[in-house]
């Protein structure tokens, strides 16, 4: 049903809106709302403010407690031996601690109980007859802020979706962290050249020299119905003129003169990459994360989710010095062998470096006085704390970034020594919600938002 124009209040920078293109309208007394009697809805006025983003970078098997700490703030934050490749960045991020999904606590299955539910505290089904967790944040986000950018939310991985059964589950619960509805995986993408391809497209079969004026015609054609006669006047000798002011806004463009944000790549700055599928890990992984900030800089997503590996991985983590031979599964379920546990730590640092190569790439993009990294909120994390214990009662969390000026990293926020009320994710996410302008009252298994300083 259409939203009434009473339900919004109206600004003098509204918009019409058509696939694909933005057109600003004139003053219109009559019109208090930014809906029109299709159920769409007029544009946001412009903003001179970048958008904030958000992502999560997701590795499996949780880390090697002994070395996963951090403590002091800023310059002086002393870290632990797996987050070594973050010291550059102490500034840029804050480290969480204590924070958990009770779901997952409960939960039977050590693994594909407490993988799927990492963004929404929700239960996994255990029935295997049906498919069942929850949506998760990024996807919540994705539905209401989709419609900013092409693409709702960039989900991607390393590891292919595996469908056999574990522990009487399928694998599809190890395989997304992502899911778009309770029962219905985000599927991830593990090609680089699918997702390039998907970044540069032209929005199908646009034709490039078609009129901004013939994109909003059927809006404006509804908003005109709806509209005074005075307006409509006013609105059909608006739109008359567009054509020519079409001319000078194609000129402005090239001179970079339009008004409000715009974002700091207009082209990708990459090759495409090749069909195939990489065969070395690291290259794979630096791809998609490269692919992540070119999304990103080029405003085609805001949200972007990557698994970095599957949980129960299979991957092998022999291109690592000093780790030959051995699948990330049996070095993280290591049974405290101190050979094996040397080698764990090794992939906690390499999985952290790949977390710290994103935070310096976005840090490094300007978008007018802030950077990249300033208007985004970034979470690394895993399903367990303790991999060889399946600890699942706090989880590793790391977030960088600004978020536009709402979060001050540079901290250690440790929530051990709280209730179990005060240590929900899901209070992190609300929080996080809030940052991105997405304000739900509750969400997962809390209605309170995490004060993150």
């Amino acid at each position: 049903m259409p939203l009434p124009f009473t339900t919004r209040k109206f600004s003098r920078r509204t918009f019409l809106r058509g696939a694909g293109a933005t057109l600003a309208l004139p003053w219109l007394e009559s019109i208090p709302t930014f809906a029109l009697e299709s159920g769409k809805r007029l544009a946001a006025p412009i903003s001179n403010t970048a958008p904030v983003r958000f992502g999560c970078l997701f590795f499996s098997n949780g880390v090697e407690p002994e070395h996963w700490w951090a403590k002091g703030s800023g310059s002086n934050m002393e870290i632990g031996p797996g987050l070594t490749p973050m010291a550059p960045f102490t500034n840029d991020f804050t480290f969480i601690r204590g924070l958990y999904n009770q779901k997952a606590v409960e939960h039977d299955s050590a693994h594909l109980g407490r993988t799927p539910n990492l963004l929404s505290g929700a239960w996994v089904s255990k029935d295997q007859s049906e498919i069942r967790v929850g949506q998760t944040m990024d996807q919540v986000m994705a539905k209401a802020l989709g419609h900013q950018s092409p693409i709702p939310s960039l989900v991607v991985g390393i590891e292919p979706t595996e469908l056999r059964l574990e522990d009487g589950l399928s694998m599809l619960y190890g395989s997304n962290i992502s899911w778009a509805t309770d029962t219905k995986p985000a599927m991830k993408e593990i090609y680089p050249a699918r997702i390039f391809d998907l970044l540069v497209g032209n929005g199908g079969d646009r034709e490039l020299d078609r009129s901004v004026l013939d994109e909003v015609l059927e809006d404006a054609n509804d908003l005109s119905r709806q509209v005074g006669y005075a307006d409509r006047e006013k609105l059909s000798d608006y739109l008359d003129s567009i054509r020519d002011i079409e001319t000078r806004l194609d000129y402005a463009a090239q001179d970079n003169q339009l008004e409000g944000w715009r974002p700091s790549l207009a082209e990708p700055n990459m090759d495409r990459p090749a069909e195939s599928l990489p065969q070395h890990i690291p290259k794979h992984m630096k791809l998609m994360l490269d692919l992540i900030v070119l999304a990103f800089q080029m405003n085609k997503t805001r949200i972007a989710t990557c698994m970095l590996n599957n949980d129960l991985s299979q991957m092998n983590f022999g291109f690592l010095e000093s780790v030959k031979g051995s699948l990330h599964l049996d070095l993280t379920h290591n049974g405290r062998d101190p050979r094996l546990e040397a080698m764990y730590l090794k992939t906690n640092q390499f999985h952290t470096e790949q977390f710290a190569y994103l935070v310096g790439r976005m840090k490094e993009i300007d978008e007018g006085g802030q950077s990249l990294l300033d208007n985004s909120m970034l979470m690394f994390c895993s399903n367990f704390f303790d991999g060889d214990k399946h600890q699942a009662d706090h989880m590793p969390i790391l977030l960088a970034g600004r978020g536009g000026g709402s979060l001050k990293p540079g901290q250690v926020l440790d929530y051990m020594d709280k209730t179990p009320d005060d240590r929900r994710a899901c209070s992190l996410y609300l929080s996080l919600m809030d940052r991105m302008g997405v304000d739900v009252p509750r969400f997962g298994d809390s209605d309170k938002r995490l004060a993150l300083g």
